[in-house]
């Protein structure tokens, strides 16, 4: 009997990687907020506020809540 040896993928195309939701949208989710109702959650506001310089927050929030970013904090 013959063994098989090497990948039996190899040449094959990988498959996709399945994206993960950030901290941002699992806070909106947790929340039970839709795109249009973020804008007037006073507790995503706070989130964003805590989380802004370690976690991605859409620009526009940032913008609408004029909440600045530090660009020199390191993760």
């Amino acid at each position: 009997m013959v063994r098989s040896r090497g990948n039996p993928r190899w040449g094959k195309p990988m498959e996709a990687a399945h994206a993960l939701p950030t901290a941002f949208e699992e806070q909106v989710k947790k929340l039970g907020l839709t795109e249009q109702s973020c804008e007037t959650s006073d507790e995503l506001r706070q989130w964003c506020k805590s989380n802004k310089d370690r976690c991605y927050v859409p620009e526009r929030l940032l913008k609408k809540w004029q909440i600045s970013v530090d660009p020199n904090v390191s993760s």
